[in-house]
C-alpha cells in the first residue's frame, strides 16, 4: 500500500496548503477529465477533504490529462522497484483499480482503492485483494492465478532483496496457501474461503500483510 501510496503522491509532501478549496476546485477543471467533486468523494472514501486536496495534487503532477494509461502506471511503478521488474504485478495491479475495466485510471478509481488499501475494515482490504487475485475476474482464485501473482511479486522484489527466493519458491509458497485456503478440496477458492482462511491464520494474514507493502 505504501508503494501505491507513493507512486501518485511522492511530491505532495512539497506542496504548500496556502491554496484553498476555491482554488482545488478551479484547477479541477483545467484537465481532460474532472473528477468528481471534492465533497461528493469525501463521502464516498474514508479521506478528509484536504487529504483528497494533497492527493489529487499529486496524482495531477504525475497525470496532467486526469487519467493514466497503463504504459504510465508500469513506468511510475518501476521506479520504485530498480533492482527487479515491476511490469508485470503493475498490470495486474492496474487492473485491480481499473474498475470500470476500460483501460485507464481516473483520479476517482485511485483514491476508491487507496482508500480501501489504507483505511478499510479487514474484511475491505481482503475482498480487494482478492479482486487483485482473481485474474479473469469469474469469483474464484486457481492455483495459478495466484501463483502468477505470487510470482510477479516475487519479479518485482527483485534479487537484491530476495536473494534466497528462486526456482519453484513462489508455487511452493501458494501451494502452501492453498492447502489452507481451499476448505472444500474444489481447486479453486472462494471470497468466503479466502476470507475465513485469512482470519483464522496469523502466519498467512501476515504473508498478505507483507504483499499490501508493494500494493
Amino acid at each position: 500500500m505504501g508503494i501505491v501510496m507513493g507512486t501518485f503522491s511522492m511530491q505532495t509532501k512539497q506542496v504548500s496548503y496556502r491554496k484553498d478549496k476555491v482554488d482545488d476546485e478551479l484547477e479541477m477543471t483545467m484537465v481532460c477529465h474532472r473528477p468528481e467533486g471534492l465533497d461528493q468523494l469525501e463521502a464516498q472514501t474514508n479521506f478528509s477533504k484536504r487529504e483528497l486536496q494533497v492527493l489529487y495534487r499529486g496524482f495531477k503532477n504525475e497525470c496532467p490529462s486526469g487519467v493514466v494509461n497503463e504504459e504510465t502506471f508500469k513506468q511510475i511503478y518501476a521506479q520504485f522497484f530498480p533492482h527487479g521488474d515491476a511490469s508485470t504485478y503493475a498490470h495486474y495491479l492496474f487492473n485491480a483499480f481499473d474498475s470500470a475495466h476500460n483501460g485507464s485510471i481516473k483520479f476517482e478509481d485511485f483514491v476508491m482503492g487507496l482508500s480501501i488499501l489504507l483505511r478499510g475494515s479487514v474484511t475491505e482490504k481482503l475482498q480487494w485483494t482478492f479482486n487483485l487475485y482473481d485474474i479473469n475476474r469469474d469469483g474464484y482464485i486457481s492455483k495459478e492465478e495466484m501463483t502468477q501473482i505470487v510470482s510477479a511479486i516475487y519479479d518485482m522484489m527483485g534479487k537484491y532483496t530476495y536473494p534466497a527466493l528462486k526456482g519453484d519458491v513462489p508455487r511452493q509458497h501458494v501451494d502452501i496457501f492453498f492447502q489452507k485456503m481451499d476448505k472444500n478440496k474444489d481447486g479453486v477458492v472462494t471470497l468466503d474461503e479466502f476470507i475465513l482462511a485469512c482470519q483464522e491464520d496469523d502466519t498467512m494474514m501476515r504473508s498478505l500483510q507483507l504483499f499490501e507493502n508493494v500494493m
